[in-house]
């Protein structure tokens, strides 16, 4: 039985689509991120978001306690999207080690794969949650993580205007940081998918060691594309960040 439509997050609604794009989100983060690529997409190409929960449509739900419990609702909802046919997963941030994790729960489950794993702007996790990946962190106080989310992320302009809208905002994101930092790298983990690797030329949480690491995980083939920007790349590279997907037909450009 299909995901719940509050958990799978149609964006789209193609009459016979050839492939979906599933995406996973970053902390503190929703679908909304994910609307303005709807015009990117090939016309053969449904967007799909799933949504975690505590937030949106599961707002009344309880937000997950462990990556463990996160990883295990995201999974779910990616195998009721791979049931209907191909597709592609994609994760930006905290959502690239999602989706790299949900990859090897489906391969362990013997659920259909995805054509091909698309991480962005998320250093490789074969090192564990290294300090460099703490960011947010947990002991910053409600004001440096809205400043974080004003500088870094995608944080709507209305919500920074509606003090109720702020503080949920701050909510979801320590809870997701909470089950981020319970994340553990079992060592071995490799996926038999190829990989595109995604990251902003300017994003200071991203190490040197990106592209060969994150090689070393999978089996399939493997790509890193380095685009314009930071942590979400220029505003007009993330609208159109479709376009920069290799399993979506992007050119061989900026390859590394």
């Amino acid at each position: 039985m299909s995901a719940p439509d509050t958990t799978v997050v149609r964006l789209t609604q193609r009459p016979q689509p050839a492939r979906t794009l599933v995406c996973l989100g970053f902390c503190g983060g929703g679908t909304a991120s994910f609307h303005p690529w709807i015009p990117a997409l090939p016309d053969d190409t449904d967007l799909v978001a799933v949504c975690y929960p505590g937030r949106e449509g599961r707002f009344l739900e309880e937000c997950a306690q462990s990556w463990d419990e996160l990883a295990a609702d995201a999974a779910h909802a990616v195998a009721s999207v791979a049931a209907d046919g191909p597709y592609i997963l994609f994760g930006h941030s905290m959502g690239g080690w999602m989706a790299f994790e949900v990859t090897g729960r489906l391969t362990a489950a013997g659920a259909p794969l995805p054509q091909s794993l698309v991480v962005s702007a998320c250093n490789a996790p074969d090192q564990g949650l290294t300090e460099r990946d703490r960011f947010p962190a947990q002991g910053q106080h409600d004001g440096e993580l809205l400043d974080w989310m004003r500088t870094h992320g995608l944080l709507p302009a209305h919500v920074l205007e509606e003090p109720d809208l702020t503080e949920m905002a701050v909510e979801l994101m320590r809870a997701d940081i909470r089950a981020r930092d319970t994340f553990t790298f079992a060592p071995g983990t490799r996926v038999d998918v190829p990989v595109q690797v995604l990251s902003g030329a300017d994003d200071p949480v991203i190490g040197d060691d990106l592209g060969p690491r994150w090689a070393g995980l999978t089996t399939g083939g493997f790509r890193h594309d380095v685009l314009p920007g930071g942590h979400f790349y220029t505003p007009a590279v993330w609208e159109a960040l479709p376009t920069r997907i290799a399993a979506l037909g992007a050119p061989v450009t900026a390859t590394h």
